[in-house]
């Protein structure tokens, strides 16, 4: 068994992400693993740009309230409690309503 000890919270990249975001790596599993967990604040109206996941990304909303869109879809509001999955592939974006905060895990 190992116990890790969480590491500093830092600014995520600005070419990844519009608005001010910060996270904290929980864990990223070595090679060949693919397994990583991060908590990820957004300031109200910070989002990301449009991504997509070669094997899609599974994001669970931990307080406030998240915006999420699929290309050419619909803006959908996600709120704490709730899990979103994004297949393989297909092109979106997350972030937070514009009037809160908002932290999910990733």
């Amino acid at each position: 068994m190992e116990i890790l000890k969480p590491q500093p919270t830092s600014k995520a990249p600005s070419d990844w992400f519009t608005g001010d975001v910060w996270w904290d790596v929980i864990y990223a599993g070595q090679e060949p693993s693919r397994m990583r967990a991060n908590m990820v604040r957004f300031a109200p109206c910070a989002r990301t740009d449009w991504h997509s996941h070669v094997l899609g990304q599974t994001l669970h909303i931990v307080s406030g309230t998240a915006l999420v869109q699929a290309r050419g879809g619909e803006i959908v509001e996600v709120h704490p409690g709730e899990t979103i999955y994004t297949p393989a592939g297909e092109e979106h974006w997350h972030g937070a309503a514009p009037d809160r905060f908002m932290t999910h895990l990733a």
